[in-house]
Order: structure tokens, then sequence, then C-alpha cells
């Protein structure tokens, strides 16, 4: 008994000491883990082309991971191309934006038979204290700007990753102390290069799906920036859970700003409901199938627990990062019982 609580005290005090180390290199960590982010999403994107009838057994290995990488490369511009293209109009225009929410709050008052008609005077003073949208775009925004810079760095990230995989092979046998030890080290590699690769290329695949859906919708409703908000919401697809709804409010928000009416709004809000629960509950199951084999109760902590070391990043890497520390637990006796807890079916 002394012994396992002995265990259980060293182990938690290293868990405790990674969170932290964790926590104060987040800005050193979180391009490191994008990066092993987009090299699995190049290589389970050259695997599904290789899988492309006819195309795919024809064209070399070569030729398939050159095309993986430029698709990659072109939607993560196309990414920030949109991102910063629609930033200084969304500042230009918060203006007319916070005088429709006025608009809509006074309306909301009247029906609500308040005496007095609110103003931006007496929200600021009963409510929000200091609210300006269009300080608050900006200053939202303005972190937006540093996105490029991040992503240059992710991609040289990737490519030495790309180039290092190459050598990958003679590193373990020259690490591992035994034949047999560098097998196991590359059948658990191999696992989590199956499992993650295959869920994060088919997570993208779906994302674009949904983006796509999501941009006519908006497109026909004559909502402003759609392609911004329908890059978000393929974005957004990569967070369990919290992104479905984050990409039904934002942009049913967003309506609420441009039009002044809750009608338009609930109508957007509604079409991009369905789209997300089609996408998510019969077309999802059916491609992704249960590729990860993780709990959804340990998605949602792991999802709290990355977003409170990481923010915003951890949100977007969470199930990755969960599913590795699954597989690699299940590896070894005395934290196989973790990976059983996290795992769905309580067989990492």
């Amino acid at each position: 008994m002394n012994e396992r609580f002995q265990t259980l005290v060293y182990g938690t005090a290293i868990a405790l000491m990674i969170g932290w180390v964790f926590y104060i290199g987040r800005n050193v960590f979180v391009p490191i883990m994008f990066s092993v982010f987009v090299v699995y999403v190049i290589l389970g994107l050259a695997r599904l082309i290789g899988r492309v009838p006819l195309l795919g057994p024809a064209l070399p290995q070569l030729v398939i991971s050159i095309l993986s990488v430029l698709i990659i490369a072109l939607g993560l511009a196309m990414v920030v191309y949109t991102i910063l293209a629609n930033k200084d109009s969304v500042i230009a225009m918060a203006p007319r934006y916070q005088e429709s929410l006025l608009a809509a709050v006074q309306r909301v008052a009247v029906l609500m038979r308040v005496e007095a008609e609110p103003t931006w005077t007496t929200l600021r003073r009963d409510l929000l204290s200091q609210v300006s949208l269009q300080r608050m775009a900006a200053s939202a925004l303005a972190s937006v700007s540093s996105l490029f810079a991040t992503v240059i760095v992710v991609a040289l990230y990737a490519c030495f990753l790309l180039v290092e995989r190459t050598h990958l092979d003679v590193k373990i046998l020259a690490i591992a102390r035994s034949p047999e030890q560098a097998r196991r080290i590359k059948q658990v590699i191999a696992d989590i290069n199956a499992r993650v690769g295959a869920y994060l290329a088919l997570k993208t695949f779906l994302g674009v799906l949904l983006g796509a859906l999501s941009y006519v919708i908006m497109r026909f409703a004559g909502l402003e920036f759609a392609g911004f908000w329908a890059v978000m919401i393929a974005l957004l697809n990569y967070v369990p859970y919290i992104g479905s709804f984050l990409s039904v409010v934002l942009p049913g928000l967003m309506a609420v700003a441009q039009f002044g009416s809750a009608g338009e709004a609930i109508q957007i809000m509604m079409s991009l409901a369905v789209v997300q629960f089609v996408i998510g509950n019969f077309l999802d199951p059916y491609v992704m199938g249960n590729s990860l084999n993780l709990s959804p109760f340990a998605i949602l902590v792991s999802l709290a627990v990355w977003v409170a070391l990481w923010g915003v990043p951890g949100a977007f890497l969470a199930v990755p990062i969960t599913a590795m520390m699954t597989i690699i637990f299940s590896e070894f006796p005395g934290t196989r019982p973790i990976a059983v807890l996290l795992s769905q079916n309580g067989k990492p």
C-alpha cells in the first residue's frame, strides 16, 4: 500500500511539473504542436489521395506527397488571407453594427415595457462600464495581425519534421536498447500515426465541407463577411462540442448586428444548426467511426485542461494530444489504467 501511495504521489508531482512547464512554455510548445498537427494532416491527406480509385494507384508516392503539401499550403494561405482581408472592413463597419445592436436592444426594451429606452450611455453606465464595438473589434483583430508570422513558423517546423521523418527509423534503432524495444517503439508510433493522422485528415475534410455549406447559407441570406465566417466555422470544427455551438451563435450575433432584428438571425442560426446536426450526427460518425476510441467525458476534461494551459490553441489541440497520450499510456503497466479510463470501450 505504501509503495502504491508513493507511486501515486510521485506520478502526481511529475504531472504537475510537466503541466507547469507546458504552461510557462506555451509560446514555444503551441507552434510545435500545431506543426505536428499539420504534418499529420498532410500525411493523412496523402493516404486518402493514394486510395482514390484510378488516380491514386497511378501516381508515384513522391507526387502524392507533393500534391498533399500543396493542397494544405493553399488551404492555410486562404485561411490567413481571408482573416487578414476582412480585418479592416470589420473595424470600419463596427460603428454601424453598434447602432444596429442598440436599435435591437431598444426594441426589446419596448417589448418588455421598460420606461426609458436604453442608449449606449445608459448601457455603459448600467451594464458594461465602457463599450465600443469598434474598439473591441480592433483589439480582438489586432492579435490576428500576428497570425501570418505564426503560420510561417508552423510551416517551417512542419517542413523540418517532414524531412526528419525519413531518418526516424535510424534514430529509433540507435536509441533503443534492443531490437525488440525498437520494434515496440515503431509500433506505438505507427499506431499514433494511423489513428491521429486519419482523424485529423477526415476532420479537415468534414470541416471544409461544413464551411462550404455554411458559406452557401450565409451568402444566400445576405450575411456580410460570409467567407470569413465560413473559415471560422471550418476551424471551429476541430473543437469538440463547443465548436458546433459557436459556429451557430457567432454568425447569429453577426446577423443581429447587421440586420438589426431577430427574424433573419433566427433563420440563419436554424439553417446553420441543421447543417451542424446532419454532419455531426450522420456524416461525421459514418466517416470517422470510432477512430480515436476516446470517452466523451475524457474529451471534455481534456478540453478544459488544455484550454487552461494553452488558451484557445489548446481547444484545437486537445483531442489529438489526448489520443496520443492514451496510446502511449496503454503501452506501460503503470499507466495502462489511465489509458483504460480515457478510452471509450475500455480497450485502448
